[in-house]
């Protein structure tokens, strides 16, 4: 069984279909999208129509429900952006996705955590920075699911973790934003320092357990990043050519 994952396409479906070309010649059973598909600066109805049109497993992220649910006024630009540019077909489309999902007894998704589609779950962020999430904090998070295997999304940072009962904790990073800034719970930064498109592919192994790898594919950015200026994104322009949020 080997299952490969994308997360956090954000519209950019330059890099998307990068990410489905090297996925196409690797042998995988099954492709799954951990969420946060389109909200962006980018290409939100396109990226839909392309994501509409594969047999993959799709989860909701945060941005999927707020571009649901808040109202106009409430929402972020990157959210307001996305919600002005798609369709009715594709909103239907998010609405049928859900935040959780057991593929199996062995293998649980979430875009967040179980509990959350807004909370870290290998990292943690703190008045100081993001850092690595505790042992502890992690089993914390993870309590009430028993997987072998657990796929998240969210914080746009590939990684892969063991935790002590062998379970694999496994997050692909993003396919389609390397870096970013946010302000919850703390004002922090996300750095994967490559413009990179990334993702992951796990493999169940014949003792019965889960490896993992994570990969990155370059890709040309260059048409994203001027899409980004062209609509007043400085910020996504510069993370998306360097890996870097951009710092005040």
């Amino acid at each position: 069984m080997r299952l490969a994952f994308v997360s956090d396409i954000h519209g950019n479906l330059p890099a998307l279909r990068a990410v489905q070309a090297d996925i196409a010649r690797r042998r995988v059973d099954r492709v799954i999208n951990l969420g946060d598909s389109l909200s962006g600066p980018l290409l939100p109805q396109a990226t839909a129509e392309h994501l509409m049109a594969q047999d993959w497993l799709h989860l909701a992220g945060n941005h999927e429900r707020q571009v649901l649910t808040l109202a106009p006024e409430r929402m972020s630009p990157t959210d307001a952006y996305a919600r002005a540019h798609l369709d009715e077909a594709a909103l239907r489309w998010i609405a049928g996705q859900q935040p959780t999902h057991r593929l199996s007894d062995e293998v649980f998704l979430c875009h967040g955590t179980p509990r959350s589609d807004l909370e870290y779950f290998l990292e943690t962020v703190t008045s100081e920075g993001v850092r690595l999430a505790s042992a502890a904090e992690i089993a914390e998070r993870r309590t009430g699911t028993t997987a072998r295997l657990i796929a998240c999304g969210h914080t746009h940072v590939p990684r892969a973790l063991r935790a002590a009962d062998g379970c694999l904790l496994l997050n692909p990073g993003s396919v389609g934003l390397p870096g970013y800034d946010d302000d919850h719970p703390h004002p922090h930064c996300i750095d994967n320092g490559s413009p990179d498109a990334r993702y992951a592919i796990a493999e169940r192994t014949a003792d019965g357990g889960w490896q993992a790898e994570l990969l990155a594919v370059p890709y040309d950015f260059t048409a994203m990043v001027e899409q980004a200026r062209r609509n007043g994104r400085e910020d996504w322009a510069v993370a998306l050519a360097t890996g870097y949020a951009p710092r005040p």
